[in-house]
């Protein structure tokens, strides 16, 4: 990679983490609607999964740094994980896959999940750090059913938005 497209890429990334940093206002801060999961997933498909991981742990802690929201510990540090996840998934498994709209939820959904499950552990660690317990029920609660409109928004935006990026060529 040259450092032109290397330039480019950091700049676009700098761009993904603004819009991370500025859509959840959009819902006055609605957390289940996840809105800065949004531009993670996007820089994953869009820039790869090496930057989408870099979009995805800074988002997190940029807002908090300015905003206060997440709450930085133990909130902002575990979302943190979560979106580098997000966005190391959905990029490296949109590249790996077949290129069929199939892939685009593919990678979506695994890496949904696989941010989900990380988030957890790193949740469980922090809780743990301040002699609290973090259950199973917790996890499932807060990852899946206080989830599930940010999950429906994302497995119906996150698709139409890649294919019309694809339609216009601004990703393969």
């Amino acid at each position: 990679m040259n450092k032109k497209s290397r330039a480019y890429n950091y700049t676009i990334s700098v761009l993904f983490i603004a819009i991370g940093v500025a859509l959840p206002f959009l819902t006055e801060n609605a957390a289940k609607l996840s809105l800065m999961h949004i531009p993670v997933l996007l820089s994953g498909y869009v820039l790869g999964g090496k930057y989408g991981l870099i979009v995805g742990f800074f988002t997190p802690l940029v807002r908090s740094f300015m905003y206060g929201m997440p709450i930085m510990f133990p909130e902002a540090i575990a979302m943190s994980f979560e979106l580098a996840i997000y966005g190391i998934v959905a990029g490296s498994l949109y590249r790996a896959l077949p290129k069929r709209r199939i892939s685009i939820i593919i990678a979506l959904v695994l890496a949904m999940l696989a941010g989900r499950i990380v988030w957890g552990g790193v949740s469980l660690l922090l809780w743990r750090m301040q002699g609290k317990t973090f259950t199973f029920a917790i996890f499932m609660t807060s990852a899946f059913i206080n989830g599930i409109l940010g999950i429906i928004l994302h497995i119906l935006l996150i698709p139409t938005i890649v294919i019309g990026l694809k339609k216009v060529k601004i990703i393969t």
